[in-house]
């Protein structure tokens, strides 16, 4: 049964500082664009530098938060303990050979971050490689980012963001003493090693574009780095990696649909890089070395779920491109992965994955296959650096199982069990029910739903529910092992995951179809999942409690304006939801690439159109809402904070009900929220606070 929310009769209310702007003929009203700071990119590094008047409404809207969620405070409590309850807190991962060590993964009791350890293969005592929680200690936020040993194995390359703003600054870490080189290189995103003086690194402008590669030579000044290539269209980001040969870095520029790839090879790192095939409209490829020839994963020649196709390294180009493995409809190629003798590769058939492999030379229709019988489950593949190697190392997880790393020889077939996720506090599967079910959208498509409850929850349409969904980018969502959304489901809800389109569990087209004016089809998916579980009883209309981040987020806040009804509250992390505004704004620096995903509003009246008529800000309106939790995060460079907090305005405003409302901002993260694996919990232990209260649990 729904419990009451209400709202606290001081809540905060932000000022009113009209602009109206005209975009093809259509006068758009904004009343609160004030809060985006004109110094926002110095505020996203230094939070402190936010203008006072936007500091004090954050500020007043998470006093309001804290005071309205005083009466969780014990129960989030109680969740966090739980929830650390199912972490192995001495934990450690299983170690990937690599040249002459194994290297792995270390946590200590109580610790927040990993150590990362490494053993000789000959024998002896492990070695600190880098303590994270060493280099965490002195900062509020920290997020590790890429690591990079050097081919001699001698010197770690490793990034860190300390603000949640994603930009990282890299230092040298010589393993064999444990210190740092006495310099860094700033606002770096991946790198790659050549040999062990050559380093690749793409670094980001002051628009926090990734956007120019340069190479580095150890214990040089980084003033006098050699800038290598650089990308003038600011729709695409650059990203740099070393391929599992060695023989070549990678250059890779693109955005969500298109890409171009260069090579330069490592015996050389001076020369010049070579590009495999131009950029072209709609091409999409990646590569993996393998002897003589380069593997393509591609969707040329008009493969929507791709294929893999191959070409001499002598003569790369797309002339030269021969079928390997062709394209299927409805079976999307999801991955490659190359070893010296051996292709493998991740596909999705049915929204369930599976990895298919064969040896060097060998007919494709000899190719052997690893999957399991669940009715729902995730695979992803785990290969390491080896390259040279008959070993491939895979993880496997289900709503119900916890995940399994698995070796795998693909010389004989056999395969062992080398680790199972331990849940301290124990978890018996057979405890769950995982259901993987399908429900027919608006249009008579049939929507793949993954279904988690407890064997005693009775499925009488009494059940509280909460439904995520995400639909954005291509990205599939996975039926994966979660310890955290146990306690709810042990606490009698349903847990349940949309697979609306805009992911790819279906193919290819189940993400084609949701772009542009197609995107309301992840809307109508999504309610349609509602819809179902209401008529198969799992839930009821007052029970549901929906949840989605980033672009999951907007299909929160779209859901919530076409349907508030079927809500019994809603969850929207750092949403995505003054769509309109940012994707007509090209200054920012993620939006060019996005017109690929949403149309270009500014040179296309149908896209400003397609877009006005769903984004959230846009369409809130005089209705009632149910109770919502919205959260920000100021550091955030993906959704800045403004969007979230200028919708919450706008619904505070324009809403007829008396149900909660509550913006928490994180003043001092970004995107991701907390760092640290325990730290974490707390932004879960909140939302699922939440979730409880409105539906009386």
């Amino acid at each position: 049964m729904r419990r009451s929310f209400k709202a606290l009769p001081d809540f905060p209310v932000a000022d009113l500082r009209p602009l109206t702007t005209q975009v093809h003929g259509v006068d758009l009203h904004d009343d609160y664009g004030w809060l985006r700071a004109p110094n926002w990119q110095e505020a996203m590094r230094e939070p402190d530098k936010l203008p006072v008047d936007i500091a004090a409404y954050l500020n007043a809207e998470n006093a309001y938060y804290e005071t309205a969620m005083a009466d969780t405070i014990d129960l989030q409590d109680q969740l966090v303990k739980e929830m650390r309850g199912r972490i192995k807190e001495d934990d450690s991962s299983v170690a990937h050979k690599n040249g002459p060590y194994a290297y792995s993964t270390r946590f200590d009791d109580g610790a927040e971050y990993p150590i990362f350890i490494r053993t000789p293969q000959a024998g002896g005592k492990d070695q600190v490689v880098l303590n994270v929680n060493t280099q965490a200690a002195i900062h509020d936020y920290f997020d590790l980012g890429q690591t990079a040993i050097s081919p001699d194995h001698k010197v770690l390359a490793w990034a860190a963001d300390v603000n949640g703003s994603e930009f990282y600054r890299l230092s040298f870490r010589v393993v064999e003493n444990g210190t740092d080189l006495d310099y860094h290189i700033a606002d770096v995103g991946s790198v790659a090693w050549a040999d062990g003086q050559t380093l690749f690194y793409v670094r980001a402008d002051t628009n926090h574009k990734y956007n120019k590669v340069f190479r580095h030579t150890l214990g040089s000044d980084p003033a006098d780095d050699v800038l290598v290539f650089s990308e003038d269209d600011a729709r695409y980001d650059v990203d740099v990696y070393r391929q599992r040969s060695g023989a070549f870095v990678t250059i890779l520029t693109g955005m969500n649909d298109e890409n171009e790839i260069s090579v330069i090879p490592t015996s050389d790192p001076t020369a010049a890089p070579v590009v495999i095939e131009p950029r072209t409209q709609g091409l999409e490829y990646d590569i993996d070395h393998q002897g003589d020839a380069f593997i393509i994963h591609t969707n040329a020649d008009g493969a929507i779920d791709f294929k893999v196709m191959t070409a001499p390294v002598s003569a790369p180009s797309r002339a030269n491109w021969v079928d390997l493995i062709a394209h299927e409809d409805g079976c999307r190629i999801v991955s490659t992965i190359v070893h010296k003798d051996w292709l493998i590769w991740i596909e999705r058939r049915n929204a369930l994955p599976r990895i298919c492999y064969v040896a060097r030379g060998q007919p494709i229709e000899v190719a052997r296959v690893i999957a399991f019988d669940e009715q729902a489950y995730s695979l992803s593949g785990d290969p390491g650096l080896e390259y040279d190697t008959d070993m491939f190392r895979f993880t496997y997880t289900s709503p119900t199982t916890p995940s399994q790393v698995f070796d795998y020889d693909l010389s004989s077939g056999h395969q062992v069990l080398r680790k199972t996720q331990e849940i301290p506090s124990g978890h018996d599967p057979l405890d769950y029910v995982t259901v993987r079910t399908m429900a027919q959208s608006h249009d008579g498509a049939q929507v793949p739903v993954t279904i988690l409850y407890h064997k005693d929850t009775p499925l009488n349409g009494a059940a509280p529910c909460l439904l995520y969904g995400y639909g954005s980018y291509g990205m599939s969502m996975p039926a994966s092992f979660s310890s955290g959304r146990l306690s709810l489901v042990n606490r009698g809800f349903i847990y349940v995951i949309a697979h609306v389109r805009g992911g790819e569990e279906m193919g290819r087209n189940w993400y084609e179809t949701s772009k542009f004016s197609g995107k309301p089809n992840t809307f109508h998916d999504f309610i349609a999942v509602a819809q179902h579980l209401i008529a198969e009883r799992y839930t009821a209309p007052a029970q549901i409690v929906i949840q989605g981040g980033s672009a999951g987020g907007l299909l929160v806040g779209a859901a919530l304006n076409m349907r508030p009804d079927l809500w019994a509250g809603a969850i929207a992390d750092v949403p995505f939801v003054d769509v309109l505004t940012t994707i007509l704004d090209e200054t920012l620096p993620l939006t060019p690439g996005e017109w690929s995903q949403w149309g270009n509003p500014i040179a296309s009246q149908q896209a400003f159109e397609d877009i006005h008529a769903y984004s959230p800000y846009d369409n809130v309106t005089p209705q009632d809402y149910p109770p919502i939790l919205v959260t920000a995060g100021v550091s955030d460079p993906r959704v800045t904070y403004w969007e979230p907090a200028k919708w919450v305005a706008r619904l505070r405003a324009t809403k007829t009900d008396d149900n909660i409302l509550m913006l928490r901002t994180n003043m001092t993260s970004g995107h991701f929220g907390k760092s640290g694996r325990f730290a974490a919990l707390e932004d879960a232990a909140r939302s699922y606070a939440f979730a409880l209260k409105v539906t009386g649990r």
